[in-house]
């Protein structure tokens, strides 16, 4: 079975509907996390944290779905091999 890895991130944003980082450099990386329940657990403290601001945000990125699993690895995919 495949990892299913999440990514959790936020930052300011430069408007409440958007989605659009007011500063790309200042983007605050949590982490990646091995399943969604660790990564949402992640997001909502750091959701919980910010509250107070409305121009921040954090978001999931699900990482697994950037691979496809059944495409031939590229180049850079092997490097452990």
């Amino acid at each position: 079975m495949p990892q299913r890895l999440h990514l959790v991130f936020g930052g300011e944003l430069e408007s409440p509907s958007s989605t659009r980082f007011r500063d790309v450099d200042a983007i605050h990386v949590v982490g990646i996390f091995p399943d969604y329940a660790s990564a949402y657990r992640a997001w909502k403290a750091e959701a919980q944290r910010t509250v107070d601001d409305a121009h921040m945000r954090y978001f999931i990125a699900h990482l697994h779905r950037l691979r496809d699993e059944e495409r031939e690895t590229s180049s850079t995919e092997e490097l452990d091999n």
